[in-house]
């Protein structure tokens, strides 16, 4: 045995390396798959629409490779990439950057799904439990891998993709869409919220934003609920207009194209656009209007002279030029609508608040009004930055409205109403709740047995342990490791630091310092359920 040398058979560097990855790494192959099927589904989408449309054109302008390079171009623009056509007459470039809002669903929804399935280990039952980072970073460089190539094809086409847009555009979705799938995946934990919230909102408004239990706050539901009503006010606007007008948008259709193949596409291209025209009514209504073209405004006081433009059923639904009427004047309903159901809301949350009594005072309601009122407008003013755009150079350089006159002019308009309605309803809802049948059972006046009615004391809020977005679970306040939620540590009411120093009843356990009665062992020996592991400690169940 002497003369026996011992080898050691060793793995290639290469081998050991991809063992590693695959190891540390569970379903990254996957969800580079995923993230690539999810951009080739939305690649083959708008080439099947464009070839079926070039197929059905009595006269095709180019070829099946034209059609193509406008399927990938189209497919970029859906992300919000500028495209910029080269065939002008003039022979200068001429940008177009009106971003349908319909196309946008494709993408994000193709996206969000991969995301959230692959986060979840597929539909099989035994399959792996992939973490969200991996899951995230995956899908967004699956996406990106075919989205490169596309971006390089649609260069040589007659509508080009503006560089700077798609790199910037195209990543941003991806990462966004993506995100949000790996979040619904993980039971849309809170913690990455209350990251962000706790670094960029001061202490008193983040329960606004997102209230303790993970749910939205109760002004981010008034703000959303007020940026329903202007938007879908400003699509009844447009059917309204569109009705009047009905002759002069079937007249444009007739003058854009012949045949069934070129109607079927003019109104494919105005229900993509029907979005946008809503944003736009909406826009009017608020009073900034929009523009249709450069200094060519179209606002409820008057609309301006527009430069030529293309006979376009969506366009008949413009005023027509000339100074504004009492008709015009009557789309003002509209933003003092949203107001009150901001208001509403906010009202109504103002007395199942938190707080000791669970009521809000009035200067808080009023300002959670004011507040929600100030994310409409930033929800409607990136709406708006969102419809509009250019549609080519000089005076078709700016179409649509302009998005910080639309912001904050949804912020002026709901913040009065808003306010006003929310104290309103306040005390509507006080008085309803102490009104004449509650008075004797309202804090400190005797019972019927004459005792004193103690006023309520608020309840402690015990969150389960959840599972945390990037693996493990994640623990309630109380157990070992409630440090990773800042937010929650950060957000304690006055009236909760004063119950939190105040004596606890004789006899009784604290329950704000008790770790044992938040956990989850706790939990379970209070319902009489045992724990497998329960039965091999010594000891167990001798009592």
């Amino acid at each position: 045995m002497a003369g026996v040398i011992q080898t050691t058979v060793r793995r290639s560097m290469p081998a050991s390396l991809l063992l590693r990855v695959r190891h540390r790494s569970p379903g990254l192959a996957s969800c580079l798959v995923g993230g690539a099927l999810a951009a080739g589904l939305g690649l083959a989408a708008f080439t099947v629409l464009v070839m079926l449309l070039w197929v059905s054109s009595p006269y095709p302008d180019s070829g099946p490779g034209g059609a193509l390079h406008i399927a990938a171009s189209l497919w970029l623009l859906a992300h919000g990439a500028e495209l910029v056509r080269v065939d002008t007459l003039s022979g200068a470039p001429a940008p177009m950057g009106v971003l349908p809002l319909l196309l946008v669903a494709v993408p994000v929804w193709l996206l969000h799904r991969v995301a959230r399935d692959t986060a979840e280990g597929g539909a099989r039952a035994d399959a792996r439990v992939v973490p969200g980072r991996t899951a995230w970073v995956g899908v967004v460089l699956g996406y990106l891998a075919v989205a490169a190539p596309a971006a390089l094809y649609a260069v040589g086409g007659a509508l080009r993709p503006s560089w700077t847009w798609t790199v910037t555009c195209v990543p941003l979705v991806a990462v966004v869409a993506a995100g949000a799938g790996v979040w619904t995946a993980y039971g849309r934990p809170s913690g990455p919220l209350e990251q962000v919230l706790g670094a960029v909102l001061p202490r008193g408004v983040r329960h606004l934003v997102l209230g303790p239990d993970g749910r939205p706050g109760v002004a981010a539901r008034a703000a959303a609920a007020g940026a329903t009503v202007l938007v879908a006010g400003g699509a009844v606007l447009l059917g309204v207009s569109l009705g009047l007008h009905a002759g002069e948008s079937r007249r444009a259709i007739g003058r854009l194209t012949e045949g069934w193949s070129g109607w079927a596409a003019v109104l494919l291209l105005c229900v993509t656009l029907l979005p946008n025209a809503a944003v736009w009514a909406a826009a009017y209504a608020l009073g900034p209007g929009f523009l249709l073209g450069a200094g060519a405004s179209v606002t409820p006081l008057g609309a301006q002279t527009a430069p030529l433009l293309p006979p376009f059923p969506l366009l008949a639904a413009v005023p027509d030029p000339g100074a504004g009427t009492a008709l015009h004047g009557a789309v003002a309903a509209l933003p003092l609508t949203a107001g009150v159901v901001v208001g509403w809301f906010v009202g109504r949350g103002a007395v199942t608040g938190k707080g000791r009594f669970g009521v809000w005072a009035a200067g808080r309601t009023a300002g959670a009004a004011a507040f929600a009122a100030g994310l409409s407008g930033v929800l409607l003013a990136l709406l708006a930055g969102l419809a509009g755009g250019p549609l080519g150079t000089a005076a078709l350089a700016r179409f649509g409205p302009v998005w910080w006159q639309v912001g904050l002019a949804t912020a002026a308009w709901l913040g009065l109403t808003a306010a006003a309605t929310a104290l309103t309803v306040r005390a509507w809802r006080l008085r309803r709740t102490h009104g004449r049948g509650d008075r004797r059972h309202r804090p400190g006046r005797p019972d019927r047995a004459g005792r004193a009615v103690a006023p309520p004391r608020p309840a402690r809020r015990m969150p389960r342990p959840r599972r945390g977005w990037f693996g493990g679970r994640k623990p309630g306040r109380g157990t070992p490791g409630a440090e990773d939620e800042p937010y929650l540590l950060l957000d304690h009411d006055a009236d909760d630091d004063g119950l939190r120093d105040a004596p606890s009843a004789p006899g009784l356990p604290d329950p704000f310092t008790s770790d044992d009665a938040l956990s989850p062992t706790a939990h379970d020996a209070r319902a009489g359920r045992r724990n497998p592991g329960d039965a091999e400690r010594p000891g167990f169940g001798e009592a």
